[in-house]
């Protein structure tokens, strides 16, 4: 026993010892979730449904993991739960409702690590039929009932629906299954009561079959409005009207009762068992409309009435004489009402006032007023009274027209000679519309009207010589007897480029190297010009200048050989029409002083070839005398050896004499 436990002891030291390493560490991956509705994704209210999340785990160790299941409907929690079981994890919904439809989700968490599966849609269909009860069955007008309408088993956010013969009198949402409504009658009678309900599931809804129909008696509470009106027929403006609300009761009490008398949307008096109010009768198009209302806690009845009045005359009409008037100008102001009762009114009853702060007219006629127009607009309204009866026009905005200004005359763009120009004509001031009338001369060239603020008045013309845009002359009419005649035009004509021509200096016969040349262009036409000189071959210009005059000259300083070729120039004005000239050829002379040593070397030259040919000459004419003088001594010495040779040698027909010594 003793060696049992020592050998024990020795084991646990051994274990437990400091220096030991023991691997605790649990290795896992979650290699798949998946999400399944049983026993279908549609199913009909009152099916037991499970929803399954299956977890494939795999894990290097025995001991079991924990892991937390989190199920989603529509993407919020409705349930979590943290186990260590490997089996499949089920969400119970018993007896299923259509609010348990949603797309459902699980999640897995195990030690952080996480995984989603995908969604499934459950569609559950059918709800349960609503209940109604009332507390009351019998009710008198006015009287409060309860309805309470139930969806049984029903769950979720539900909307209610109370209706009194098919008409929708309530809505109440709950997020339970029943809702309450406190209901009231006006009318009397049988009225049937029923009710439905909508459950709420984002974003659709269902709604319910309706509920069992109950009938409710409304019983009459002998009160009655009664609403006099004094007097009642053939009533015009300006009559008294008296108008009395009573009611009338046999048993009922009149405690907590109120009357409100009220003409429209005016309250003319209130009290508590009668009130009455007297008032002087005004003309509506539909009448004068009085109402009696008794209000005794929750009921509510009303007598009513609609008393037509015959207008004694009709509003006035404010008119102005012209029709447009200028500034400073005189114009009429006319008040007139149309029409009038002549049973009880004669026209000459009828006054009339004009209201003009600021600018008061001059009264003449019954209704006409005159004066003149002021410099801005001005506004002015007038009255008419009768029999105290007092009504009041329209009111007339008096806007003065403004005579237009002298016109000016201008170019608009540019005017180049030969092509069509346009020619503005406006003026500062004036009110719209505005003729304008374009004149050459003495004859007119065309009218233009201008009815819109930014419109212009544009004319086309052509001419052949500048000086003739100086006879166009513009005239602007907006309601004078005579228009306006502006000044005539003064413009600058732009002509366009002709006879483009490139000439040189020097002449070309003087141009040589180490010289200048000087390249001239000239066009006719308006300057300012562009002019640019090309060298043939090369697309690009030597030179590109613009001057105020028809002339310009390209200066080459010092010239070459290289400086030969084909020159040409072009130019441009604000025509934009590109001329082009004459090709020139330019040759580049040798210089002077070249030429003058060229001349000097082939004058030494020559005087060199004189000198060695003359000393040759020379040589050759003394080397032949020479040779002549020492022939001639020779055979005089021949001819005495001859002599003294015997006679044969002497008598051979031929001797060869050597032709050299």
């Amino acid at each position: 026993m003793g060696l049992l436990l020592l050998l024990t002891s020795t084991l646990l030291s051994s274990y437990f010892h400091p220096g030991s390493v023991v691997n605790a560490q649990h290795m896992f991956t979650i290699r798949d979730i998946s999400l399944s509705v049983e026993p279908s994704t549609d199913v009909t209210r009152g099916t037991n449904v499970t929803v399954r999340c299956q977890v494939t785990v795999s894990s290097s160790g025995q001991e079991a993991l924990s892991r937390e299941y989190t199920i989603f409907k529509d993407g919020s929690i409705v349930y979590t739960k943290t186990t260590s079981s490997s089996e499949d994890f089920l969400y119970l919904l018993p007896e299923a409702r259509v609010s348990n439809s949603g797309k459902y989700k699980c999640k897995i968490n195990i030690e952080g690590k996480q995984s989603t599966s995908d969604a499934k849609k459950l569609s559950v269909t059918g709800l349960s039929k609503p209940v109604l009860h009332l507390n009351k069955e019998v009710v008198t007008e006015g009287e409060e009932l309860t309805a309470r309408c139930m969806a049984p088993g029903e769950t979720g956010s539900i909307f209610f629906y109370f209706y009194d013969n098919s008409k929708e009198v309530q809505e109440k949402r709950v997020n339970s299954n029943q809702a309450v409504a406190e209901l009231r009658f006006s009318s009397i009678g049988n009225h049937k009561i029923h009710c439905a309900y909508t459950v709420l599931i984002t974003p659709d809804s269902f709604k319910s079959e309706e509920s069992n129909s109950v009938t409710v008696s409304v019983k009459e509470i002998s009160i009655t409005p009664v609403l006099e009106i004094s007097p009642q027929y053939k009533i015009f403006e300006g009559d008294r009207l008296n108008i009395f609300c009573s009611v009338q009761t046999s048993q009922h009490s009149t405690e907590n009762m109120l009357l409100y008398l009220s003409e429209g949307t005016s309250l003319l008096s209130s009290g508590t068992t009668k009130v009455n109010h007297s008032m002087v009768a005004l003309a509506k198009a539909a009448g004068l409309m009085f109402e009696c209302r008794m209000e005794m806690g929750h009921l509510v009845k009303t007598a009513t009435k609609t008393l037509p009045v015959t207008e004694l005359f009709s509003a006035p009409t404010l008119t102005m004489s012209p029709a447009e008037v200028f500034q400073r100008e005189p114009m009429t102001l006319t008040c007139k009402s149309e029409s009038f009762a002549s049973e009880r009114l004669q026209r000459k009853e009828l006054t009339y006032t004009l209201y003009s702060l600021g600018n008061p007219l001059n009264s003449g006629d019954t209704g006409v007023f005159s004066g003149k127009a002021l410099q801005h607009e001005f506004n002015y309204t007038c009255t008419a009274r009768a029999k105290g009866i007092e009504k009041h026009s329209e009111t007339l905005t008096v806007r003065p027209r403004v005579f237009v200004s002298a016109p000016k005359i201008s170019v608009y763009d540019k005017a180049i000679l030969g092509k069509p120009i346009q020619i503005l004509c406006e003026s500062d001031t004036g009110s719209l519309p505005i003729n304008y009338t374009l004149w050459k001369g003495y004859h007119t060239e065309g009218t233009t009207r201008v009815q819109m603020p930014f419109q212009k008045a544009l004319f086309t013309v052509s001419t052949s010589k500048p000086e003739e845009l100086n006879k166009y002359m513009c005239e602007a009419n907006n309601g004078r007897e005579e228009g306006l005649l502006g000044a005539r035009l003064t413009a600058n004509v732009t002509v366009p480029l002709t006879h483009a021509m490139l000439s040189v200096l020097p002449a070309l016969q003087d141009i040589s190297e180490e010289g200048h040349l000087n390249l001239i262009c000239s066009v006719q036409g308006t300057p300012p010009v562009t002019f640019k000189w090309y060298r043939v071959g090369d697309p690009q210009p030597l030179n590109a200048t613009t001057s105020d005059n028809v002339y310009k000259d390209y200066e080459f300083p010092v010239i070459s050989k290289a400086h030969s070729g084909k020159y040409y120039c072009e130019a441009f004005n604000h025509a934009n029409n590109i001329v082009r000239s004459n090709e020139v050829t330019v040759e580049v002379r040798m210089a002077v002083w070249k030429k003058a040593l060229i001349g000097g070397i082939c004058l030494l030259i020559v005087t060199v070839l004189v000198l060695v040919f003359g000393l040759y000459f020379r040589s050759k004419r003394d080397a032949a005398s020479f040779y002549d003088d020492k022939e001639g001594r020779v055979t005089n010495g021949m001819r005495d050896s001859m002599a003294s040779l015997p006679a044969d040698i002497s008598n051979r027909s031929s001797y060869s004499i050597p032709a050299t010594v």
